[in-house]
């Protein structure tokens, strides 16, 4: 007997959606049921985007997601709104979800609990640092600002773009420090291709921070150079 049309539409797989899945396939009820350590990458993406496309379920969008990116929160991180709505079915609002969960990581990354952050060493500038500016895909460049204890009164981002450099503005740094009575500060900026070596133009503006700050009498402890596996100190390296 010939088949018709709705024998082939019956052959065809359907796929569920999260309410017809196995309660155990669920994330919500998994993360209920066992915690929300057991569950993976693409599922958690699942509860905070909540909502899939007709005829697929959040669940395989997200694990769509995370394909995308080799399944790197890193890879992901790196991405532009645009890039990240290349997912099918990632539109503007759930990129925004996405954008808005990794800018809630960093923020909790540079949280101390109880305390100011304390400035110690180059390591202890780079833990602040690295989860600011270390996995960006363009170069920035920041100051700390420091009170009497070395404690962390202020973080702010200085130049952005290709050509830091040349628009550093040594007159802004030194105004900011004076109206917080800042006693000392810290350079930070990264290198986007995670190359360590300093150029000539890192150089040209630590030494013009340098100046800056002891024409002020304010301490100047570091110039961190920031990449997402690692970090070089011009102070650890004596060139302060």
């Amino acid at each position: 007997m010939e088949k018709t049309i709705d024998d082939y539409i019956e052959e065809v797989p359907r796929i569920l959606t999260v309410k017809e899945m196995d309660a155990d396939d669920q994330p919500r009820e998994r993360a209920l049921k066992y915690g929300i350590g057991t569950l993976s990458t693409p599922d958690l993406w699942a509860l905070i985007l909540r909502t899939g496309l007709r005829g697929k379920p959040i669940t395989h969008l997200c694990r769509d997601l995370m394909r995308d990116n080799n399944q790197s929160l890193f890879q992901l991180e790196r991405k532009s709104l645009k890039e990240i709505m290349a997912t099918k079915g990632i539109g503007t609002t759930k990129g925004l979800q996405i954008l808005a969960a990794m800018e809630i990581t960093r923020r909790y990354n540079r949280e101390k609990v109880g305390e100011k952050y304390i400035i110690t060493s180059s390591q202890s500038i780079y833990d602040l640092m690295r989860s600011e500016i270390g996995n960006l895909t363009h170069e920035e460049i920041w100051t700390i600002y420091l009170g009497r204890r070395n404690d962390v009164l202020l973080t702010k981002r200085i130049t952005s773009g290709s050509a830091v450099a040349s628009i550093f503005d040594i007159k802004a740094i030194m105004k900011e420090a004076l109206l917080m009575e800042a006693q000392g500060l810290v350079l930070c900026h990264n290198h986007p291709s995670g190359n360590l070596t300093p150029s000539g133009p890192d150089d040209q503006i630590t030494r013009k921070m340098k100046e800056g700050a002891t024409i002020f009498d304010i301490r100047m402890l570091d110039h961190v150079i920031v990449t997402p596996s690692g970090y070089y100190s011009y102070h650890d390296n004596g060139r302060l």
